[in-house]
């Protein structure tokens, strides 16, 4: 018997099927020997996420536990507050194992949706599941590159040696953005994809203000470094201090040191410090350095204000590349006020909590999405980086994650402080 699908499903089926091939060549980037490694401490070990790609698409499209590995691949990790996975090898099963699981589960979950699409008021439409599970896991594969950028780099299979061209300087420029509406979020009766935190809608009234044209670089944070930065006291928030000192944390997290210079840990291969590619910090590190240059972090309305002007509207080709290019590259496109390199060259950080906006509902078959994390703990990001995905480099995605987690593919630029609130800092000319 032969079931005929409508033709959105088939190309979401399609889509799917690609993200599945996605994410298969982002695991054949590491040494078999290395998948139960952990190349960062607050996740789990990459084995997981090969089953929990599976497990998440069978819990969410089929519903009914089946083994105890849709339990076992259930659940990642928020890294919050310093509790590291106690976790050991003996507690996960073995590779044959862990590759049954998904090639049973992939086939199960293709037989599923070989049916014609339904609907039903608790679990949504095939259309709103289909967009979950296929932006689920290409927001993991660019979670994948970032813990596959810590592993060590003979663990890994190389794919290119990165060797960037000789660094030319970029010259610092803030760029005064005129008073006007922006528009957060999506309409609730969008014919577009969007997450339960990207709706409802919401303009906003933005005042005038300043922002840099560029992200700051790896040599504009360097200076902050060298000018001891790390040690100046007032300028880090009393929970990123002690951050800090409990972590011993002195430097960018994609830095190393070698004598008195610096390298920087590319994909493949361990480069000098390219001075013109923006630096990749926390949250509570791009805010200590906005302190120290007299400067301040934008809010999320200023920069959709700054990206997209009056209304949330554009496009963005996917990057592919797996380092950042120099911050005046604009390899995903410039803004209508001149701002370059807001897409595809690393998320960007806000000072802006992560919070619902007006009239937020929660997803029912995927509760656990935001609401947890509108906590106070949580910034949101916004734009995208090397490894995000096209589908979201979209006006309405936010992106959030905790202060303190260095690790994401994430800089920042300044904003000038409002007038009348000129804050203390450091000539950067």
């Amino acid at each position: 018997m032969v079931v005929e699908i409508g033709r959105e499903q088939t190309v979401l089926l399609a889509r799917l099927a690609e993200a599945r091939e996605t994410t298969d060549r982002v695991f054949q980037l590491v040494d078999p020997k290395a998948l139960y490694d952990r190349p960062i401490p607050e996740r789990h070990r990459i084995l997981f996420y090969i089953g929990h790609l599976e497990a998440f698409d069978r819990n969410l499209l089929i519903g009914e536990k089946r083994t105890e590995f849709d339990d076992l691949f259930a659940f990642g990790i928020d890294p919050v507050g310093g509790n590291l996975p106690t976790d050991q090898l003996k507690d996960w099963p073995g590779l044959a194992a862990v590759y049954s699981y998904r090639d049973d589960v992939r086939s199960e979950v293709d037989n599923f949706l070989s049916r014609p699409p339904v609907r039903t008021q608790q679990a949504g439409s095939h259309w709103q599941l289909l967009n979950v599970a296929i932006e689920h896991r290409l927001m993991h594969a660019e979670t994948l590159a970032y813990i596959l950028h810590q592993l060590p780099h003979d663990r890994k299979v190389r794919l290119s040696l990165r060797r960037p061209a000789e660094d030319r300087p970029v010259t610092p420029e803030t760029l005064v953005i005129p008073e006007g509406n922006t528009t957060l979020g999506l309409r609730r009766d969008s014919p577009d994809f969007g997450w339960d935190n990207e709706f409802e809608e919401q303009t906003l009234n933005v005042p005038p203000f300043g922002i840099d044209r560029h992200k700051v670089t790896n040599g504009e944070f360097l200076r902050f470094l060298d000018d001891g930065g790390y040690g100046c006291r007032e300028l880090w928030a009393a929970d990123d201090w002690a951050w800090l000192a409990t972590q011993g944390i002195s430097h960018p997290v994609f830095w190393v040191r070698h004598g008195d210079s610096w390298r920087y840990r590319s994909m493949f291969d361990e480069i000098p410090l390219p001075l013109s590619w923006p630096v990749y910090v926390s949250h509570a590190e791009a805010t200590a350095y906005c302190r120290w240059a007299g400067r301040r972090l934008p809010t999320e309305a200023e920069w959709q204000r700054a990206a997209y002007g009056a209304h949330g509207h554009g496009s963005h080709r996917e990057p592919h590349a797996w380092d950042p290019a120099p911050v005046d590259q604009s390899p995903g496109g410039s803004s209508p006020f001149g701002l370059e390199g807001l897409f595809a060259n690393g998320w960007e950080w806000t000072s802006s909590e992560f919070a619902p906006l007006p009239r937020f509902r929660t997803f029912p078959w995927y509760p656990g999405y935001s609401e947890p994390f509108f906590d106070g703990q949580h910034f949101v990001l916004k734009g995208g980086s090397t490894r995000t995905a096209a589908c979201m480099l979209r006006p309405s995605f936010r992106n959030w994650f905790q202060p303190h987690y260095q690790y994401v593919y994430a800089g920042f630029r300044c904003a000038a402080p409002p007038a009348g609130r000129e804050l203390p800092g450091r000539e950067l000319q």
